[in-house]
């Protein structure tokens, strides 16, 4: 009979569950990448490439390393793990007997009757009492799962804070890097206007003294005016722009740019970005991307917030007990006659709370709805991002492609509209239309780098490389945790 009721009492103890069985989700997006922009195979997998392997730029990699120490919505999400952290172990905690130790002395003088040779006599009585011991206040009997299940949205709360941290992380890698790559950009473009304005100031000048000489009219020397002053804004634009990006890259950074201090940094040309990389399927997101990871076990809450929010419902049952010793002496204190106990159970049955618990559980289940919503736009959210990074891939390389094309179509039109006009067959008019046009694909052709570069950073994120990103809580971290007690 014993050997039968041991697994029983086990079982008991042990409670059941009452929250929702878990599932993940389907997939809300198709099996695979739109065919006209899905890579060829081969490529290396993008868990494979850190971002320090990813970008060559060694200026880069310092400003990266720096928003990594430095960047201060970075530390808030470092301080929201440390906070879900403690709130697990908090919620954890309820799972286990509190153990307290007291001790106390006691000395008091009163009026009452005490024995003497004369019999009973009225007057003032002085007494002692000393106490020690140890309780266990309300411990409740987790039969329905309640307690197990506030720890368990504790903890996938904790878990889902650890994964939003490392997807913070590679959007700051994302942001810094477009920024960074944007201010090079600007640089590049600001350097060309600036030889622009100087090449037209030279232009002005000529035709100055083709005028003064009578040999053009003022219709041309006014029109290479025009050209000097639209060069002359385009540059002071730039000038603005490329400062307000160089204020936010100093954001993202978290401290002050010494210019001296930092490394060399590279042309739009020379930034050897891995282009390689494989998008794999849809489902791979699932496992490499931390936003979604973070989304899921938000959902896992959810769900077992239903669970304690249903259990609310069934009576609950604590035990209290204590034990000790207590004497009117301190030398006879632990004697055999002074010792004492207690125990005894309490059961609370819910009759009529006015809809409180009702209305949790409908809280609990709404919850539960809104996250696997969001659990599923996450990864909608995701499928979009890869699959417009793939075809940004594929259609930026044609375009790059005859924007080259154009561009050296331009330079020999420009070239042969300023032979033109020197030789009195055109009108300076052809040659400030081929003038702006050379000038404007020029700047196409910068903003065109600087756009594939992006959009290699883009995928890159997008495909949840880099994920540990070097520096934040890792996978691993998420998975075992000393001192809070968390295990996948």
């Amino acid at each position: 009979m014993h050997n039968r009721a041991a697994p029983l009492l086990a079982m008991l103890l042990a409670g059941c569950s009452l929250s929702p069985p878990y599932a993940r989700p389907l997939l809300p997006t198709p099996p695979a990448y739109p065919a006209e922009v899905a890579p060829e195979g081969g490529a290396r997998s993008v868990t494979d490439i850190g971002w320090r392997d990813f970008f060559q730029d060694e200026r880069l990699r310092v400003l990266i390393e720096m928003a990594m120490r430095n960047n201060r919505d970075l530390r808030i999400a470092v301080a929201r793990i440390e906070e879900a952290r403690g709130q697990y172990r908090i919620e954890r905690a309820d799972r286990f007997p509190t153990l307290e130790a007291s001790a106390s002395a006691n000395r008091s003088r009163a009026t009452g009757l005490s024995v003497t040779g004369q019999g009973l006599t009225a007057g003032p009585v002085t007494s002692n009492r000393y106490d020690v011991g140890v309780a266990v206040p309300a411990f409740e009997l987790d039969f329905w799962g309640r307690v197990r299940n506030l720890s368990e949205a504790a903890r996938s709360n904790y878990l889902s804070k650890i994964a939003a941290e490392r997807a913070f992380r590679l959007s700051l890698i994302r942001d810094l890097a477009n920024a960074y790559l944007t201010s090079r950009e600007l640089a590049e473009r600001t350097e060309l206007a600036e030889r622009t304005v100087e090449s037209r100031r030279e232009g002005v000048r000529i035709a100055k003294l083709r005028l003064d000489a009578g040999v053009t009219s003022a219709l041309d020397y006014r029109q290479a005016e025009t050209l000097l002053t639209q060069a002359e804004t385009e540059v002071a634009a730039l000038r603005n722009t490329r400062a307000q990006t160089r204020n936010f890259v100093q954001f993202l950074v978290g401290e002050p740019l010494i210019e001296p201090a930092l490394p060399p940094a590279r042309l739009l040309a020379d930034q050897d970005m891995v282009r390689d990389i494989s998008a794999g399927l849809p489902s791979a997101l699932l496992v490499n991307r931390p936003d979604i990871e973070s989304a899921e076990e938000s959902l896992r809450a959810a769900r077992a917030d239903v669970g304690a929010a249903r259990a609310a419902f069934l009576p609950s049952i604590s035990l209290t007990g204590s034990a000790g010793f207590a004497s009117d002496a301190l030398d006879g204190l632990f004697g055999s006659d002074g010792a004492t106990w207690s125990f005894g159970p309490a059961i609370n049955l819910p009759i009529f709370d006015g809809g409180r618990r009702s209305g949790n559980l409908t809280i609990a289940r709404a919850r539960d709805n809104i996250a696997v919503a969001s659990y599923e736009r996450t990864v909608q959210t995701a499928f979009r991002e890869v699959a417009d990074s793939l075809a940004q891939r594929r259609y930026l390389a044609e375009q790059v492609t005859a924007q080259g094309r154009a561009l050296a179509a331009q330079r020999a039109l420009a070239d042969l509209a300023r032979a033109r006009y020197l030789n009195g067959v055109a009108q300076y008019i052809e040659v400030l239309d081929a003038e702006r046009n050379l000038f404007a694909a020029e700047q196409a052709m910068i903003q065109l780098r600087s756009a594939e570069l992006q959009n290699r950073v883009a995928l890159y994120i997008a495909l949840g490389g880099g994920q540990s990103a070097e520096g934040g809580v890792s996978p691993t971290a998420a998975s075992s945790v000393s001192g809070a007690g968390v295990s996948k």
